[in-house]
């Protein structure tokens, strides 16, 4: 029976077709994917040229004068993209995972990212994560809708009623049959990955799965509560795709509007005004209202003389270290701000399914929004070390020559990275469990 129920399932050329095209979206998704690794990986690469032919050039050009070089010079933190960020790209196509730096001023500098077509930021990339949340519930959705309806409506419910020795069985088998194939995509499509991504098999690849195939299981339970209203195919197609907008659309879209109206971030403006009137305005100040909160800030540096009547690095480089300490406070709230508006977002997604498992690739990727805070903090400890190695040398003048410019490569950030299962995959098995005891106790009465 569950053979014959098979073959005439695979048969139909709907379901070939749904399957086909299922399955070579999610293939056009991992190229997508493959090709913005590659556009990542290119960038890296270019940087680390360029940053070796920009120094090259500003010491041949400023050899005489330490401080006007480091005026020039860029330095370079690289957020390395691993592999699996090809499956989830999240927030990597709007936040650079490289930045470059001079060690004037960094809140000025920290938010510069590349520039972007307005229209494909709005549409988002057709990713994996994108195929796997938009269009796989569909395929359940026009697989699974009309399960018993189709048999009533056409006159043969009586028929499979004599010869099934339980009805709830034949159903749920009917029903399984139809997931499976769905579910035999998906991991077709995720092992496909492995070798067009470069994906190494590990603990970040088993959570992609085990997510993937968690988040069909939601929407395979919801399919079937619906199929165990036993309403007409009308009803439960027109219930499903409510259902469907509700949860990717309605929803997201509501919790997005309620954090940004709960947890504004004026501070963005207020960040960029307070770091640029901190140093503008101290060209007008006596240099002495400057040093001594620079001279407060760091007091090895006391020893070198401020001379009053010419312009010196060391005055400079104060009103750029001022404009920092003078936007801190803004720079930490703004911070702050968005770390409680992702923590919130976590739990809300926790009753959204779709959101959830957004998120979930998204931090499993490493393409999250923490991952791109934890990258700035990387940016600020970098920073600090430049300012601290070079104002010595700057403040003495030190001969551009005998510095080992050579030495000076792009960094990479380590960001560690867990898997938290917990948190991952409970709430999708905790959500489809609780609909699947409901549909169950529907179907009991059949």
């Amino acid at each position: 029976m569950t053979h014959l129920a098979f073959y005439n399932l695979i048969r139909s050329n709907s379901v070939k077709i749904g399957l086909l095209f299922l399955f070579l979206t999610g293939v056009i998704s991992l190229f997508i994917g493959k090709q913005f690794i590659q556009k990542q990986k290119q960038n890296i690469a270019d940087t680390a040229i360029y940053q070796e032919e920009h120094i090259t050039q500003n010491v041949k050009f400023h050899k005489d004068d330490m401080g006007l070089l480091l005026y020039y010079l860029k330095f370079s933190l690289v957020n390395e993209v691993p592999a699996i960020s090809g499956l989830s790209i999240g927030q990597r196509d709007v936040n650079s995972s490289i930045k470059s730096v001079t060690i004037r001023g960094l809140e000025g500098q920290k938010h510069d990212t590349d520039l972007n077509n307005p229209y494909n930021s709005l549409l988002g990339s057709l990713d994996f994560s994108f195929v796997l949340i938009f269009l796989f519930p569909l395929l359940i959705i026009a697989f699974t809708y009309n399960i018993i309806s189709e048999e009533k409506e056409s006159g043969t419910w009586s028929m499979v009623a004599v010869q099934s020795k339980s009805l709830f069985k034949h159903i749920l088998k009917l029903f399984l049959i139809r997931i499976a194939l769905i579910l035999a995509v998906l991991l077709l499509i995720l092992f496909l990955a492995i070798p067009i991504l470069g994906i190494p098999i590990n603990v970040d690849f088993w959570a992609i799965i085990a997510t993937s195939v968690s988040y069909l299981l939601v929407w395979s339970g919801i399919c079937f509560w619906v199929v165990s209203l036993q309403r007409s195919s009308n009803f439960s197609a027109v219930v499903l795709l409510a259902v469907w907008i509700l949860l990717i659309i309605i929803l997201p879209a509501a919790a997005n509007n309620y954090l940004v109206n709960k947890y504004p971030v004026p501070e963005a403006l207020e960040t960029t005004l307070k770091q640029r009137k901190g140093y503008h305005e101290k060209w007008d100040m006596p240099k002495e209202a400057t040093m001594d909160k620079f001279f407060a800030h760091y007091p090895q540096y006391k020893k070198y003389p401020v001379p009053k009547d010419k312009f010196s690095w060391l005055w400079y480089y104060g009103m750029q270290q001022m404009s920092d300490d003078e936007s801190l406070e803004s720079s930490k709230t703004m911070k702050e701000k968005i770390k409680l508006r992702e923590k919130v977002s976590q739990a809300i997604s926790l009753v959204i399914p779709t959101m959830h498992a957004q998120l979930t690739f998204n931090q499993i990727a490493q393409s999250d929004l923490n991952n791109h805070i934890l990258f700035l903090d990387h940016l600020d400890k970098y920073h600090e070390e430049l300012r601290l190695y070079f104002y010595p040398k700057i403040f003495e003048n030190y001969p551009v020559k005998n510095e080992n410019w050579k030495e000076f490569k792009p960094k990479y950030a380590s960001i560690t990275h867990t898997v938290n299962w917990t948190n991952s995959i409970l709430p999708l098995i905790l959500i489809t469990v609780i609909i699947s005891l409901i549909s169950f106790f529907n179907l009991r009465r059949i």
